[in-house]
């Protein structure tokens, strides 16, 4: 007999948000199948963490699909599932930078661009109009740092990596996995996702204007 899942009005609505977010990628090309993963913070003291489950089709994520986990990555709602392999990451970067919502996609372009500069440790892009999307910056004569983090099954030693860089760098807005895709976060779900978009759109124009220059 599965254990009964408590949930409460906030952890409710969060998880609605994002089952609609997972549809939403997945038609828009960023996260198919199982990949991709998101979080948003219900609780801050404690910290626990919406997440959506480990293996689900972001085509068809529904609410049962997200879980409620503490800040040692357990799950809180008695679900049968099991949170992301990558839940540790969520917890430091919500932890670290005190976000509230983070977001990780798997778009073609930005698998690509974190192989093509891998050798360079980051994506440099500036005088774009679209990072004016990105919190706090007012002009597209801004240079916008993406650092590209080697990927590892190992996920507590990657949170410690990720973490020493985010608190290092503390004005960046995200970052890039190899061979693997986008990480980004925002103080809520709505500016999260703008940030995703900006990404996303900036990933895109970049890797093209490539093809189109060896073409």
């Amino acid at each position: 007999m599965e254990p009964k899942r408590i949930e409460t009005k906030e952890f409710t609505e969060v998880a609605t948000v994002l089952a609609e977010v997972g549809r939403a990628f997945y038609t828009r090309g960023w996260c198919f199948g199982t990949s991709g993963n998101f979080s948003a913070v219900v609780t801050r003291a404690p910290l626990t963490l919406a997440i959506t489950a480990s293996g689900v089709h972001k085509g068809a994520l529904t609410t049962a699909e997200v879980l409620l986990i503490d800040e040692e990555a357990r799950v809180l709602n008695g679900a049968r599932l099991k949170p992301s392999d990558e839940s540790p990451l969520h917890v430091r970067i919500a932890g670290d930078l005190g976000s509230g919502a983070v977001l990780h996609t798997h778009s073609v372009w930005s698998t690509i661009l974190s192989d093509l500069y891998a050798d360079e440790g980051h994506i440099s892009i500036e005088n774009f109009e679209m990072l004016k999307g990105l919190t706090s910056v007012k002009s597209h004569q801004h240079r916008e740092i993406i650092p590209i983090i080697d990927n590892s099954q190992d996920m507590p030693a990657l949170a410690e990596t990720i973490s020493s860089r985010l608190l290092t760098d503390r004005h960046i807005h995200g970052f890039l996995l190899r061979r693997h895709g986008l990480y980004t976060w925002g103080a809520d779900i709505n500016e999260a996702l703008r940030h995703v978009e900006i990404f996303e759109f900036l990933f895109e124009a970049i890797g093209r204007a490539r093809s189109l220059q060896k073409s």
